[in-house]
């Protein structure tokens, strides 16, 4: 595993060297969108004002284990209201970078919702049908997401048609340096739309190969048949594109379940042998896993770990993934090899859970030569 500030030094001159290169960088995201409520579980309340908060999942998951044949009361506080969808924030990341971008998603129709507002300001944003709603439960070792995904299902290629067009989805797709499909699981008809996409559009594609990256989006509820199928469309759009495949630890274990693989252990030599495993099976141009206190990547039968940046208090945790994502798509798009952009990410992913802000690239740059300890 990578842990050095040499490392981490240099790879910040890099990005500054190459900051120049940043405006001139285009992404084409969607296809999500979700208003989230960051929401705390109340512990013992002092007064109207002053809380004390269920500190961990593990406290939670006692407190509702002791209600059973019982019932009980829980009280959520709203600590913020923002924008939401693995998508909206990974692409609210990425202009945070300084990088051109065009959303296309489920921000609101025919009005995008007032939540998007700074995003529309940031970002070229198109919207075909209404938001998705979250309310995420934040502990300090993680999240809940509980979500209401109805209106999701409007999420379709003919609403793209109808609601964007095909010509600008052709000339967004056709062009862009990265593409990013994002929240395969919650999207029920995602799958499909790359099926249309791949027969109606790539063939038409023109210029050198682009990125194009995908994250599933905790699959754990989808048939594994329906995952199995998404991954032979994920490999399919190598054929078109450089692919990245994202994943999360828990992902990671739930692909390689599905793909008949199974981790030996917990620690970072297992995780990596299971991620190969997965990349021999999915042999799209990348691979890459991200667990909370380090994260790898799988190229070509290689494997690059770095150590993540780790927080023991965050101000939030909801869209970490998605801030490394961006992290790594910025690294891959300037040129970087593998492990320097494995730290962008965990670098992008640290100073979001620290500050509840993107970052820029110079926040980044910084953020390298400083690296906090806890």
């Amino acid at each position: 595993m990578i842990d050095s500030a040499t490392f981490r030094t240099a790879v910040s001159q890099q990005l500054l060297a190459r900051l120049g290169q940043v405006p001139s960088l285009t992404a084409f995201v969607g296809l999500d969108g979700f208003v989230d409520e960051i929401l705390h579980v109340v512990d013992k309340r002092t007064d109207s004002t002053t809380y004390t908060r269920v500190p961990t999942i593990a406290s939670y998951a006692e407190r509702l284990a002791a209600a059973a044949g019982k019932s009980t009361n829980i009280e959520l506080v709203n600590v913020l209201t923002k924008l939401g969808g693995n998508g909206p924030i990974m692409a609210n990341a990425l202009a945070s970078f300084g990088m051109q971008v065009t959303y296309l998603g489920s921000l609101g129709y025919p009005a995008i919702h007032p939540v998007f507002e700074t995003f529309q300001k940031r970002a070229k944003v198109h919207s075909i049908c209404g938001p998705g709603l979250t309310d995420a439960l934040e502990f300090d070792d993680g999240k809940l997401m509980v979500g209401k995904h109805y209106t999701l299902k409007e999420v379709t290629w003919e609403n793209i048609l109808r609601r964007f067009g095909l010509g600008p989805f052709q000339e967004n797709f056709g062009t862009a340096n990265l593409v990013g499909f994002v929240n395969w699981t919650m999207l029920p008809f995602m799958s499909d739309i790359w099926e249309t996409v791949q027969s109606d559009v790539c063939p038409r594609l023109k210029g050198p190969r682009r990125w194009l990256f995908v994250d599933l989006a905790d699959p754990e509820k989808r048939l594994p048949q329906d995952i199995r199928r998404a991954l032979g469309l994920i490999t399919k759009f190598q054929e078109h594109f450089d692919v990245i495949l994202g994943l999360n630890e828990k992902e990671a274990h739930e692909v390689g379940h599905v793909l008949g693989f199974e981790c030996s252990g917990d620690a970072p030599e297992s995780l990596a042998e299971l991620s190969m495993a997965i990349h021999r099976a999915v042999p799209v141009n990348t691979l890459v896993v991200h667990p909370v206190s380090y994260a790898l990547a799988v190229s070509a039968g290689e494997v690059s770990v770095v150590k993540g940046l780790v927080c023991s208090k965050p101000k939030i945790t909801t869209g970490a993934g998605d801030h490394f994502n961006s992290g790594f798509c910025l690294g891959k798009l300037l040129g970087f090899d593998n492990a320097a952009s494995v730290l962008c990410g965990v670098t992008a992913s640290g100073h979001y859970v620290r500050t509840a802000q993107s970052s820029s690239v110079a926040d980044l740059a910084k953020t390298m030569e400083q690296w906090p300890q806890s």
